[in-house]
């Protein structure tokens, strides 16, 4: 009797050996939110879901199996961002992840314990962190302005359009970042003697009287700040400007697939996955309020060569040669 309890005894500890890698597993599981402006087909398209999986992969993070994402897409309505959000919130979720200023923003609303990991213009002018080394809150993440950004943008408008003086820049008001972006193009401008006007949109409802103005202005090409309601209506934007045989240059690839010349950014993927760091720090303890806001190294040039082509605009070279994608 003694021998059968002996072995009956090894055999339960055998079984719970067996079992407790998974037992662990789940009590250890994370879930992650995820809050986006646009769809989730657009998001997808942008390489978003699939970088921060791949991100956090490389941090020993497996989608099933040690962490689950809980995604919440807007559609390109902003107005559902406080409703998505509050969701996030109650779900009690260890992090968020967020692709844009409106998002971060409606979380920001919603709490101001959950760790959030923003993709974000200007966290500092948008009011989500103190600082870019001392964030302060509950918010940190990637901040997509840098330096010399709005420069650069004018100068290769300049490039593609040969003695252009008047650019319209297309802004959301409502956008702090936006109003920051603004400055910054306004102090480049004099170096590459050109004259800015601004169109304002608030909402798509906007958008058929502020591009009548700017068919009006007789300006010679459109810079369009980067904004959730943009980016949802690149269509309409590309489509307008084609009309008007405006050069629009734009920022993020999006845009030239949509018909847009030009675009000009960050590497998105390659800042969505930089976000899966900050996740990994978060789920190890990690304060948001000590992790500094970090800002892009790389960017890409995206020309639409069908679109200059329609606009009887022949590419510099020069362009086409530190161009990282061309669309024929």
């Amino acid at each position: 009797m003694r021998r059968r309890a002996f072995i009956a005894f090894i055999t339960l500890i055998a079984g719970v050996t067996a079992v407790w890698p998974l037992i662990a597993r789940a009590g250890t599981s994370r879930r992650v939110g995820f809050l986006s402006t646009v769809s989730a087909q657009t998001a997808k398209a942008l390489g978003a879901l699939d970088a921060i999986v791949q991100g956090l992969k490389e941090h020993g993070w497996i989608e099933g199996q040690n962490f689950t994402f809980e995604y919440r897409f807007a559609d390109g309505e902003v107005n559902a961002l406080p409703k998505l959000a509050a969701e996030l919130v109650r779900l009690r979720v260890d992090c968020v992840v967020t692709d844009s200023t409106p998002a971060t923003q409606a979380l920001k609303n919603a709490t101001q314990t959950m760790p959030i990991i923003a993709i974000t213009n200007d966290p500092v002018a948008s009011g989500f962190v103190s600082s870019l080394s001392r964030p302060g809150g509950n918010i940190t993440g990637i901040s997509l302005l840098s330096a010399d950004l709005a420069g650069r943008r004018l100068q290769l408008l300049s490039e593609m359009v040969p003695g252009l003086a008047r650019v319209t820049i297309l802004l959301n008001p409502a956008n702090p970042s936006n109003l920051a972006l603004l400055k910054q193009t306004q102090a480049a401008a004099p170096s590459l003697n050109i004259e800015l006007y601004v169109a304002e949109a608030r909402a798509p409802d906007q958008l058929e009287n502020t591009f009548a103005a700017i068919g009006a202005a007789r300006i010679g090409a459109l810079l369009v700040f980067p904004d959730a309601l943009f980016s949802s209506e690149y269509s309409r934007v590309a489509a307008f400007a084609a009309t008007e045989r405006l050069p629009a240059l734009f920022a993020d690839k999006g845009s030239v697939e949509a018909g847009g010349l030009m675009a000009y950014g960050p590497t998105m993927p390659a800042a969505f996955r930089r976000l899966a760091s900050y996740v990994d720090k978060i789920f190890h303890g990690a304060d948001p309020a000590e992790l500094p806001v970090e800002q892009p190294t790389k960017f890409e040039l995206m020309i639409n060569l069908k679109t200059a082509k329609t606009l009887g605009l022949n590419v510099p070279d020069k362009l086409l040669s530190t161009a990282d994608e061309v669309i024929e």
